[in-house]
């Protein structure tokens, strides 16, 4: 097979037998993509390429100024693929077995205070119920308001927030069941205020005679049907800066990590919070515990006599 189709069947397996997600199968084709490019300046190719072919593409990615946690993962998606010629037969030896994964340094998650988090819902909810001379001029900032409530209620992917469909969220819902990664059910909780939100948002569509029959809890006049994740990823800094709290502060993700360190901050068992993030390896939870570890050792430096001797 030549070495495009090599890399297709690759990422059909992926999306049949993994069912691996859209922005997966993307991710893994365009670093794929990267990875061909670099064989074919070698003279070399998917079905050819050696170890030190391997070895030579991570360093030239560690060249380029890739950070080491991009360095893996496209490592990753070159080991996926390889494992696969393998198994399929298209190879007869696998030669990422032995390269070396660089090590990512694991940051910490940024995240916002309750009082900021509580900043922007008073204020979305003031500009979901101000005063409009038609109708259809609400729905904007009453569905970002709702969108709002709902991702910090839910701690939802933004993702799985811009495709929630309306079904989901009725009058009498108090926990949504929500399709994440790999297709994975979970069960997420709603709060009133978040269901009221959508409430509002739903009865003014309706006033304006906007979206009827919508599947989707958020519509918009999008390809898609619904709200990009690039349009309220930018509403939400823009929002953000409106309210003196600076945009590099604030995305989709940031407010993931809000719903989560603001649960374990309260007592929640790190096993419920990692249910309801949709996480399928606590570790990846864990990294919220360490949030809190750093803001407690913060205010005893901050405020302890003897750290100030």
């Amino acid at each position: 097979m030549a070495d495009g189709h090599l890399v297709e069947a690759f990422l059909e397996a992926m999306s049949v037998e993994r069912a691996a997600a859209d922005n997966t199968l993307s991710a893994y084709a365009r670093d794929l993509e990267d990875y061909r490019a670099h064989l074919a300046a070698r003279g070399r190719d998917v079905a050819s390429a050696d170890r030190p072919d391997v070895e030579a593409y991570m360093a030239s990615l560690a060249g380029r100024g890739f950070a080491r946690s991009s360095q893996a993962r496209r490592l990753s998606a070159v080991r996926q693929l390889h494992k696969f010629l393998y198994a399929e037969g298209h190879r007869g030896d696998d030669p990422t077995t032995t390269v070396d994964r660089p090590k990512a340094s694991r940051g910490l998650p940024k995240v916002l205070s309750v009082a900021d988090v509580d900043r922007m819902l008073t204020a979305a909810h003031e500009a979901a119920r101000a005063p409009v001379e038609k109708p259809a001029d609400a729905l904007r900032p009453a569905r970002f308001a709702a969108m709002l409530e709902v991702l910090y209620a839910s701690g939802l992917r933004v993702s799985e927030l811009i495709s929630l469909p309306a079904s989901s969220i009725r009058p009498d819902t108090r926990a949504m069941t929500v399709r994440g990664k790999g297709r994975k059910e979970r069960l997420v909780p709603l709060g009133p205020k978040a269901r009221e939100a959508v409430l509002h948002h739903r009865a003014l569509m309706k006033a304006a005679g906007r979206h009827q029959g919508s599947r989707f809890a958020f519509p918009a006049l999008s390809e898609t049907g619904h709200v990009t994740r690039q349009a309220f990823a930018r509403d939400l800094k823009e929002f953000a800066a409106g309210l003196g709290i600076p945009a590099a502060k604030v995305s989709p993700h940031v407010l993931r990590h809000a719903f989560a360190s603001h649960l374990l901050a309260g007592g929640a068992d790190l096993r419920v919070v990692q249910e309801l993030l949709g996480h399928v390896d606590i570790a990846t939870t864990q990294i919220y515990t360490h949030v809190q570890d750093e803001r407690l050792t913060r205010l005893v430096t901050d405020h302890h006599p003897l750290a100030r001797t």
